[in-house]
């Protein structure tokens, strides 16, 4: 069995993390992503990370963590014949990604509509901040906005220290996965109909869907969160100072709770239902304090997880790859060479493996334009009509 992808093709004309992260989950099943670069205008992306030799050359690590598995064509879409090219490899194309401003490609002809005369049997999805309608339809927003704007930051940080974001681009990610779901809902769709569709896909709802729990508390238990910090509503949740630093515990149900009691030695503290053990937090967490001191957070790990209680020693970054569970599920995969050195990289696959077809890297992150006369040639361009794009500025 291959992959599931294999034999698509995708027209990847997206930017920054969210969209290139969508067409790069369908790559790593197997579609052969063809990611549209702006000669005159590069993708934000590649010019921001850590290291800033790479941004300078256009491959900065924010680019290179959805980049591969994709093959990079460089066209002007602003000239007549750079949209005129993109319409040819959308006519022989099954998934349009793209995520400009709402009306943008449409003023171009390049919109749902014009694409489809030509290929109606195309998934096209439109991947934008609020969506291609409502009355904030023609603003635009980064993950950090979404955060503010969803309530996700007043959740987090505590008191104290006010609303704080997640340290992590986490609606950009999810908007991501929730596109590439979409897509290939669409794609399973049009296996039965033939018929292709538009996905109107927007952050902001996307990132209202991470807060789907929060929410029903809300409209059906009439209850607004607050900030949460590390504290949840039952003591056996949440973390706990150590010896040398920081655990959190995650004994979820009552269940785990009775024997994250029994294992710490006072069986008379486990409460017969969430809401009891919500009822007496105040005298369970400070017990759970003193205990908790008596050793170090690894200690407790070991302890605890050995008598089937979840808890985790607070990690860097660094010390998270280096757990031995990643290299058994193949989550990390080597990304080629570091651009313009020698060592190698590595990056976040897919979270799942699928029997008969796992996903895989095959390809590194690209160049801009590294594949344009590739790419135009298998789409049935021929040399005389690639060097008159190149000498317009139309494709690079």
């Amino acid at each position: 069995m291959a992959r599931p992808f294999v034999g698509l093709r995708v027209i990847d004309a997206t930017h920054v993390l969210a969209g290139p992260f969508a067409a790069y989950q369908l790559g790593v099943l197997g579609a052969d992503v063809i990611r549209i670069d702006r000669p005159d205008d590069p993708d934000q992306s590649r010019s921001q990370g850590p290291d800033r030799a790479l941004n300078a050359a256009q491959m900065g690590s924010a680019y290179l963590a959805q980049g591969a598995n994709k093959r990079s064509v460089a066209l002007d879409l602003k000239q007549p014949q750079g949209r005129d090219t993109l319409l040819r490899l959308l006519a022989g194309a099954d998934v349009f990604v793209q995520n400009f401003r709402p009306g943008a490609l449409s003023a171009l002809g390049l919109g749902y509509e014009d694409v489809a005369r030509i290929n109606p049997q195309l998934v096209y999805c439109s991947i934008s901040a609020f969506g291609q309608h409502g009355p904030r339809a023609e603003e635009t927003g980064y993950d950090n906005v979404f955060q503010a704007m969803s309530g996700l930051m007043a959740m987090t940080g505590t008191a104290g220290t006010g609303p704080l974001r997640a340290g992590a681009p986490v609606v950009d990610y999810a908007t991501g996965y929730m596109a590439a779901f979409a897509i290939a809902s669409a794609l399973f769709r049009r296996e039965r109909s033939g018929e292709g569709a538009h996905v109107d896909l927007a952050m902001f709802d996307a990132a209202l869907m991470l807060m789907s729990a929060p929410i029903a508390g809300l409209t059906a238990g009439g209850v607004a969160p607050g900030p949460q910090g590390n504290r949840f509503p039952s003591a056996g949740l949440g973390a706990y100072p150590t010896a040398d630093g920081l655990l959190m515990l995650g004994a979820g149900n009552q269940r785990q709770q009775r024997r994250l009691w029994a294992a710490l030695g006072h069986p008379d503290m486990a409460k017969p239902s969430h809401d009891e053990s919500r009822d007496d937090f105040t005298n369970e967490a400070e017990m759970l304090r003193r205990i908790l001191l008596t050793r170090t957070a690894a200690e407790w790990e070991v302890f605890l997880r050995a008598h089937r209680v979840p808890a985790a020693r607070v990690r860097t970054l660094p010390e998270a790859l280096a757990d031995p569970q990643l290299a058994a599920r193949g989550v990390l995969q080597a990304a080629g060479p570091v651009p313009g050195r020698p060592e190698g990289f590595d990056v976040p696959v897919a979270p799942f493996l699928l029997s008969g077809g796992d996903p895989a890297l095959d390809r590194p992150a690209p160049r801009i334009g590294q594949h344009t006369a590739e790419v135009l040639r298998e789409a049935g361009f021929d040399a005389a009509e690639i060097e008159a794009l190149r000498l317009t500025g139309a494709a690079l």
